[in-house]
């Protein structure tokens, strides 16, 4: 495997780029005009485009890449980092007029990170400007939501049968023999996330043919079919081993939604264990933005709505 076709396929410039809203398309050519980017915020699911639009408006803008600190804000999240690194970036002297940081995963920074950075955006808006991409924009403080809000924008999922034309079109660049029975399994399980998407045909395209997945691999087993019949049963550990065993870290907070929206799993007709469940629900949403460890977190949460279904909590 000598190339990663997710970096293969990413289009450089904008002209390789596919907007889903044509307002957006005619901002982003206005700044190129201009000659400069504004503070960004770019929000979307995983995998589609924020980071490739950004990196796409750096090379149209043709910034020299000394101008430009990329950080992956989930890794590197916390005040030290912010002081040492990004302010330390702010404050030298670049080839151009305009610096520019890239933080990939933005909403993974620390509460006391984000607002030294607020800081920072101000102080050196003239010459450095901030372009962040995250999935969860609510995770962000107002204050930096305000200084980006000339550059905020929602980037939207390609619809299905985009999505699978995306991945016909690399397999027959790269002069696959495709399965369209492996093909749907593959868009089925990774949809919208058109980079996981990529990486998986990659993965299983074999001597010239898209090969289907094993029946048995965890990259397509739909645990969350698996996840609902088990609580419907009733089998609340087992469902709960299954959700921590098998859910991405970007699913965690979906997984609140989900336990909401489902109550009834545990509650039944009660209203009085719904009222708790909701409580729960609510209290593990506010300690997964909080906690160390997500993952006993979640499980945590579960534990409690199988004590109230069981009548106990």
């Amino acid at each position: 495997m000598k190339e990663l076709w997710v970096e293969k396929y990413r289009p450089p410039l904008l002209d390789g780029y596919v907007f889903k809203d044509e307002n957006q398309k005619t901002i982003v050519n206005h700044w190129i005009k201009q000659g400069a980017l504004p503070h960004m915020l770019l929000s979307g699911s995983p995998g589609t485009g924020k980071s490739t639009l950004i990196k796409a408006l750096l090379n149209e803008l043709k910034v020299d890449p000394f101008d430009v600190l990329e950080v992956n804000a989930s890794k590197d999240n916390g005040v030290d980092f912010i002081r040492d690194k990004i302010t330390k970036f702010a404050e030298t002297m670049g080839y151009g007029e305009i610096r520019y940081v890239f933080l990939d995963e933005a909403d993974g920074l620390s509460a006391p990170a984000q607002g030294t950075l607020r800081g920072t955006m101000e102080k050196y808006a003239a010459s450095v400007r901030f372009l962040l991409t995250c999935n969860y924009p609510h995770k962000l403080i107002e204050a930096i939501h305000s200084r980006c809000e000339a550059g905020k924008m929602h980037i939207q999922n390609l619809n299905k049968d985009e999505y699978d034309m995306r991945l016909i079109d690399i397999l027959q660049k790269e002069n696959i023999d495709i399965d369209f029975d492996a093909l749907e399994i593959i868009s089925r399980k990774t949809y919208p996330d058109l980079r996981r998407g990529i990486g998986m045909i990659q993965a299983r395209s074999v001597d010239g043919k898209l090969n289907p997945p094993p029946a048995d691999s965890e990259d397509v087993a739909d645990y969350k079919l698996n996840m609902i019949e088990l609580f419907g049963k009733g089998k609340y550990k087992e469902a709960r081993q299954l959700i921590c065993s098998q859910v991405n870290r970007e699913e965690y907070e979906d997984m609140y939604r989900f336990m909401y929206q489902n109550v009834g799993f545990w509650a039944g007709e009660d209203q009085s264990k719904e009222d708790k469940c909701i409580v729960t629900i609510r209290d593990g949403l506010v300690k997964h933005t909080m906690c160390a460890d997500i993952e006993i977190n979640l499980s945590a949460t579960l534990v409690e709505l199988e004590m109230i279904a069981k009548g106990v909590l």
